[in-house]
């Protein structure tokens, strides 16, 4: 392939081979290899530059666009492509555990004004909000994630605009170790 400046941009940031490997998700061996001048699978360049905080092409040293390997030239508008689909599908998700949340509200709200209720209906939507936040949660982290994670692979967990996987009232994201290479 073309010559690689990952150690510098690594030297640069003041850290190890084993720190870019665990913030990558890749070996470190592997981070070993490709300082040592070795190819590299495109989705390990995506989460080299996810780490390093640059553009693919960044990687790569004193390459014009021009230059680099086609498939290099387009991984970050694909990655960039892959990360806004993910997040639509993250948003979606989140959608619609507040959709499913807001008709309880309205449901509790109906069987007050028409004096059907109990307080287990009470019960029952406070159980959604508290109870079904960590199903949704572990849904996402354990389901619905993996699959994005198939469908999307150059998209990372969370996006730079930091919607990610997670909730919109802010909660801690889930986490995923991008493919090695």
């Amino acid at each position: 392939m073309n010559e690689m400046r990952i150690a510098a941009l690594r030297r640069e940031r003041g850290w190890t081979q084993e720190r870019l490997a665990e913030a990558s998700g890749i070996a470190v061996r592997t981070v070993q290899r490709l300082e040592g001048g070795k190819d590299a699978s495109l989705e390990t360049l995506s989460a080299l530059a996810r780490a390093l905080e640059v553009p693919v092409r960044d990687l790569f040293a004193g390459e014009e666009p021009s230059g680099l390997d086609p498939a290099v030239r387009g991984l970050d508008e694909r990655t960039a492509a892959d990360q806004a689909a993910r997040d639509r599908a993250v948003a979606g998700f989140w959608s619609l555990y507040s959709a499913i949340g807001v008709g309880f509200g309205i449901a509790t709200a109906l069987l007050v004004v028409l004096r059907v209720w109990s307080p287990l209906v009470f019960v029952a939507v406070g159980g959604y909000w508290a109870v079904g936040r960590l199903a949704g949660r572990f849904l996402l982290d354990s389901v619905v994630g993996p699959r994005l994670d198939r469908r999307y692979p150059l998209a990372s967990t969370t996006s730079a605009r930091g919607t990610g996987n997670s909730a919109p009232s802010g909660t801690e994201t889930g986490t995923r170790t991008p493919p090695a290479g």
